[in-house]
């Protein structure tokens, strides 16, 4: 649980809308903030996983359609916060959710110098890991 009151008693101007404890946080890490757009009815990325770190990220406008591998697809609105373990774990899906408006988010990363901030994954690797995708509960 967040405090959410200043040391004089008055409520505090922070909002938490996320907290997590991320998995591991690569020796030499640098945090990288960007902005993502994807216009009305994108797909958003292909699949693909950020091998230096987790990722955390807040959707300022639209929805976006977030799947993870492990987990059941499901719908981050503008206002809300998402996040991925980063490392190995695949992320299929940051498209965006509507056909009449654009998506934008923020993401804070984890990466380490050197290394790329985001790698695609191949078909043949889907095709060995599709066991470990979740069906989508949307309605």
């Amino acid at each position: 649980m967040h405090d959410t009151t200043t040391s004089d008693g008055q409520p505090s101007p922070i909002t938490v809308i996320d907290s997590v404890t991320p998995p591991f946080i690569p020796q030499n890490a640098e945090v990288m903030t960007v902005v993502i757009e994807w216009p009305a009815g994108s797909p958003g990325a292909p699949p693909h996983r950020h091998p230096g770190g987790p990722a955390f990220g807040y959707v300022i406008e639209g929805e976006m359609l977030f799947e993870l591998e492990g987990e059941a697809p499901r719908v981050v609105k503008a206002g809300e916060a998402f996040w991925e373990p980063g490392g190995d774990v695949i992320h299929y899906s940051d498209a965006n959710n509507r056909d009449d408006g654009p998506l934008r988010f923020v993401v804070n990363m984890l990466c380490v110098p050197g290394q790329p901030m985001l790698v695609y994954v191949d078909a043949d690797e889907l095709e060995r890991v599709k066991d470990r995708r979740v069906a989508r509960a949307l309605p």
